[in-house]
């Protein structure tokens, strides 16, 4: 079986269905491109010869291959079925190139190219063939790389069997909005030992530790009047959600952060001249320091109730995910065994701890510490991103050498 040929294959074959998370719904899935593509998955498995798959209401798939090693690990992988939406096109439109070290043109009716200039880190794939988008879209690598690692070694498993313990896939939504496919996965019917996830990442790539993340929502009900009698009577709710942004900016922000700094980010302003609202993501990977923020921001909305008495304010704040780190533990097996993996591939280890959270965050949560290993892709939630071949055969190499040691 040509591994290269059948990764890039399957990795077309589910971005043709578009499967972008919807924030603003309140389903699980958020988006029928999902389901599709869980239906798609589950068909695929089936005709491998593959029956033991369950197609769960909220469209998260789980499939079980049973092993013939009854002493092994019970071992999961972990892919997530949506593609972010960052307001570019949901329709993804791949194309191999080949980097001989200039510019590439990904779109010549719309002149988008990608160069050193902008991405210094291609100059590490000279020479080599990489998946791009057309530059209207994202990739989604992130997630469908990892999708087709699954599939990859599903196939593979049915056409040249090895003996290996009992295996399970699980394929979840909405990842991308919250981890809210993951946070619903029911335990019972993933029973492993180890478990890993496939996202994000260049080569050699792990990832044991993820921000605590949160979210918050600043609402303003301010009074309106006429100009011409609002002296001591009219109350402007985007001069109050303005006071509350200007309060955030010495507290850290995405392009001011990085390695394991936090950070405040707002993300979303609405107002007219009765009603305003402010919404901030929350993130520090120290769990006190996350705590600390959550009661900062407690704070403002009460001095801002202070200061602006006639305003309605109400500030309410959510947890999301939290730190992989702090479900560790002492049983490190999982990780010290994808570090042996690595060692035994020859891919130099690249241990980071992740500005963003994976599904693993909230299997963690639940008691299953899941750490995280790369797909080979860069520039996720962007038009550049890109997914050098050689690296994604890697990300296939890593899963299957994992199953051959559990």
């Amino acid at each position: 079986m040509n591994i290269e040929q059948v990764l890039v294959d399957y990795f077309h074959r589910y971005l043709a269905i578009s499967s972008q998370s919807d924030s603003q719904a309140t389903i699980v899935p958020s988006s029928e491109g999902q389901r599709a593509l869980a239906i798609q998955l589950q068909n695929d498995l089936g005709a491998m010869g593959y029956d033991e798959t369950k197609l769960l209401d909220n469209s998260t798939l789980i499939a079980h291959f049973p092993g013939n090693k009854p002493s092994a690990k019970k071992l999961g992988f972990v892919a997530h079925l949506d593609t972010v939406d960052v307001g570019l096109s949901p329709d993804i439109k791949p194309q191999q190139l080949h980097y001989s070290g200039s510019p590439l043109c990904l779109n010549k009716g719309q002149n988008i190219i990608v160069s050193e200039e902008s991405h210094p880190e291609l100059a590490r794939y000279l020479g080599q063939e990489i998946l791009f988008s057309d530059g209207t879209s994202v990739l989604g690598a992130d997630n469908k790389a990892a999708i087709a690692v699954m599939m990859t070694l599903a196939k593979s498993l049915w056409e040249d069997p090895v003996d290996h313990g009992d295996l399970y896939f699980a394929f979840t939504p909405d990842e991308e909005i919250g981890l809210r496919g993951a946070k619903e996965l029911p335990m019972e019917l993933f029973p492993v030992d180890h478990c890993y996830t496939i996202d994000c990442c260049e080569r050699g790539e792990v990832i044991h530790e993820t921000f605590n993340a949160g979210s918050a929502v600043l609402n303003i009900e301010g009074i309106t009047a006429h100009p011409m009698s609002a002296k001591n009577v009219l109350v402007n709710p985007n001069l109050v959600a303005t006071d509350f942004i200007n309060m955030l900016n010495d507290m850290g922000k995405p392009e001011q952060t990085d390695g394991r700094e936090g950070y405040f980010w707002v993300t979303d302003i609405q107002g007219c001249q009765n009603k305003a609202c402010v919404s901030v993501s929350i993130r520090d990977f120290d769990l006190t320091g996350y705590e600390s923020r959550k009661q900062y921001l407690e704070s403002l909305a009460k001095f801002l109730k202070t200061k602006h008495p006639k305003a309605v304010i109400q500030l309410s704040i959510t947890d999301i995910y939290s730190n992989i780190a702090q479900a560790m533990g002492g049983d490190i097996e999982a990780l010290d065994r994808l570090y042996q993996v690595l060692s035994d591939l020859e891919i130099p280890a690249k241990s980071i701890a992740m500005r963003g959270g994976t599904d693993g965050s909230a299997l963690s949560a639940k008691g299953l510490f899941t750490p995280n290993f790369f797909t080979g892709a860069h520039n996720f939630h962007s038009p550049f991103e890109f997914l050098p071949i050689p690296s994604f055969v890697d990300s296939y190499r890593v899963a299957y050498r994992l199953m051959e040691i559990a």
